[in-house]
């Protein structure tokens, strides 16, 4: 009897062993994508929320000059420092939202344009894709000193062509007046192509029934685009505002390589990136530089969400 019983024991234990193998091996299987991608989602993360924890850590203390230099808790100070700064701070975010909002605005309308006459094919098309496609090929940085030339008060082509016209030579660049918009003209000129080439993927998945049945109706070119494909381009339209709108908040590279420190000598063109990076590098004030990212971070995730809210209202 008592070897029977033994023999049923190991049995039960062997059928609970098989049944709890069989178990894992069928969460394995029905999670494996999850399970390949795991490593490189925790390592992802690690680098995002370390450095945003060690800036939110700096950003509550006096750190400054030496990075081996001790550093005091004092709580909020340096964010209501911030927004008490009238003389650098908050033209900094008009700056940002402005040269962000403008030119988002110029390239999502000549993007649109450019998606819409690219659209059909014709002779040469391939030749005009490369052509339209060439900004993107280069950094930012040399981009920045091509305008430079270009717009270049004395010798630059800018006034040359514009005197054609019998138009006054400018300062462009040099002129604090007109700095900003002369960047969001530079950066129109870049990165429209990449808000065309979304679209453009955009067009290619809307079906051409719909179209057909407007004209078949009467409806002009003007009011089968505006009426008929622009309401069904409407997720490509708000995902290439997002994407672009995030890539414009944080553009630094070209604003540092066209007017250096500190945005110009008037700070014509600081933005919150660029004032960042002056309170870091230049004064060496890393706490009040952390914190102007923290607050820079918010007005980023304002922003996206403003987009998101439009788009899910435009979709309904």
């Amino acid at each position: 009897m008592t070897r029977d019983r033994e023999k049923r024991m190991a049995l039960q234990l062997s059928d609970k062993s098989i049944s709890t193998k069989a178990k894992l091996e069928g969460w394995v299987d029905r999670n494996l994508k999850f399970i390949f991608t795991l490593p490189a989602l925790l390592l992802v993360l690690a680098l995002i929320i370390y450095p945003l924890i060690y800036t939110i850590q700096l950003a509550l203390t006096d750190a400054s000059r030496s990075t081996t230099r001790a550093k005091n808790f004092i709580g909020l100070e340096n964010f209501v420092t911030l927004l008490h700064d009238t003389e650098r701070f908050w033209p900094a975010v008009g700056r940002t939202v402005y040269f962000t909002g403008a030119g988002l605005i110029i390239e999502t309308v000549c993007a649109l344009g450019l998606a819409l006459l690219l659209r059909k094919a014709f002779r040469g098309q391939g030749i005009v894709r490369t052509a339209i496609l060439l900004p993107l090929v280069a950094t930012p940085v040399a981009v920045g000193m091509m305008w430079m030339l270009i717009f270049q008060p004395s010798i630059g082509f800018a006034n040359v062509f514009i005197e054609w016209f019998g138009i006054p030579a400018q300062g462009w660049l040099s002129d604090p007046g007109q700095t900003l918009n002369t960047l969001i003209f530079i950066d129109v000129w870049q990165w429209t192509p990449m808000m065309a080439l979304i679209l453009l993927a955009g067009l290619a998945s809307i079906p051409e029934e719909p179209e057909e049945a407007a004209l078949v109706d009467g409806a002009s070119w003007l009011q089968r685009h505006i009426y008929v494909t622009i309401p069904m381009l409407k997720p490509a339209i708000f995902a290439a505002i997002l994407l672009r709108a995030i890539d414009s908040l944080k553009t630094f590279d070209i604003l540092y390589a066209t007017k250096g420190a500190g945005g110009g000598s008037n700070h014509e063109a600081e933005t919150l990136n660029v004032l960042a990076y002056s309170y870091s590098f230049d004064y060496q004030d890393y706490g009040i530089a952390s914190a102007v990212l923290i607050l820079f971070l918010i007005l980023i995730c304002g922003a996206v969400a403003l987009v998101t809210v439009a788009s899910k209202a435009g979709a309904k």
